[in-house]
């Protein structure tokens, strides 16, 4: 396996060298330069996929091979065979390699970045990116117990990430909102997700009336007592046993079991846009950017298409 994690600590190569060069080995400028330098920006959680993924896929093609050798067509033809993994994966592996070898550029390990036109190929797989409408939602809401229906609610009506609902703490629910402060991810508590992420998530009256339902029913609700705790209490519900325990066996008998956390959320944004809700205040909401808020989570429905071109005819006059 790739030398990923095995070499941390050790001097940096740039500083065992009285100038860089092209012929330093590419897992060793991963290990010595490029990682211990970009860990210094990453959170944990990005840190650790990251690593990951260049391990697996970058280091174990080209660990032994000097930087000088590797060529634009051969780092496209990389990506070429990576089609059958996911547009998102191949899409993070051309960033990643562009990233990398800008960096041997600045450093002075080379003189230009073999990786700057690399495109992802057009037949990587692209997930499905659904949307629920008003009437899965209402369906959705009817199914589940008390506890999945705040969980859903959270995703749908507030915008929030599984990992903000299931990182809640009771002292974070305040009257007209959440506050987001932190988040669960792979079982452990972390910082949300990027500085944006750090917010009032505003709950509608509804939303507060099931968190009032919720606190009624749950054992502990002191201020530091998680608002979804495990069946030990002191640690948190894991995102993954709950939709597998409690969301799928009521989702899947009425045809819901793909509208996951992700669709939940997509579907908050979705529907907020189509009632005219402001761009910003949907990324302010949901804890992004307005361009990621348009362009990754903003879905129209079939509906609002079609009374759109209607509308469009209308205008032109043609019938």
């Amino acid at each position: 396996m790739a030398s990923i994690g095995r070499l941390h600590g050790l001097t940096p190569i740039n500083n065992r060298f009285s100038a860089p060069t092209g012929r330093c080995k590419f897992g060793e400028f991963v290990d010595h330069v490029y990682l211990p330098f970009y860990r210094r920006k990453w959170k944990k959680s990005t840190t650790e996929e990251n690593e990951g993924r260049v391990a697996r896929h970058l280091v174990v093609e080209f660990e032994a091979r000097s930087l000088d050798s590797l060529s634009r067509d051969e780092l496209q033809a990389l990506l070429d065979r990576k089609v059958a993994s996911s547009f998102s994966v191949v899409d993070h592996l051309r960033w990643d390699l562009n990233q990398i070898f800008s960096m041997a550029v600045v450093e002075g390990y080379l003189q230009r970045n073999p990786a700057a036109l690399l495109f992802t190929p057009r037949e990587c797989r692209r997930a499905v990116t659904r949307i629920m409408a008003v009437e899965d939602v209402r369906l959705l809401f009817s199914v589940v117990e008390v506890r999945e229906r705040l969980i859903a609610k959270l995703a749908v009506i507030a915008g929030m990430r599984p990992g903000e609902i299931f990182g809640l703490k009771w002292a974070r629910l305040e009257a007209e909102y959440a506050d987001v402060r932190q988040r669960v991810y792979r079982g452990g508590v972390d910082s949300p997700k990027s500085v944006r992420s750090v917010r009032w998530a505003a709950l509608s009256d509804g939303l507060r009336s099931s968190v009032d339902e919720w606190r009624g029913l749950s054992v502990n609700t002191g201020a530091d007592a998680w608002v979804f705790p495990s069946e030990k209490l002191s640690t948190p519900l894991s995102k993954d046993n709950c939709w597998r325990r409690n969301f799928l066996p009521r989702l899947l008998p009425v045809n819901l079991g793909w509208a996951n956390f992700q669709v939940m959320r997509r579907t908050h944004s979705s529907l907020l846009n189509e009632l005219g809700v402001d761009p910003h205040v949907r990324a302010e909401q949901m804890g992004h950017t307005v361009d990621v808020n348009e362009n990754v989570y903003t879905k129209a429905s079939f509906g609002r298409r079609l009374e759109a071109v209607n509308e469009l005819e209308k205008m032109i006059d043609v019938m």
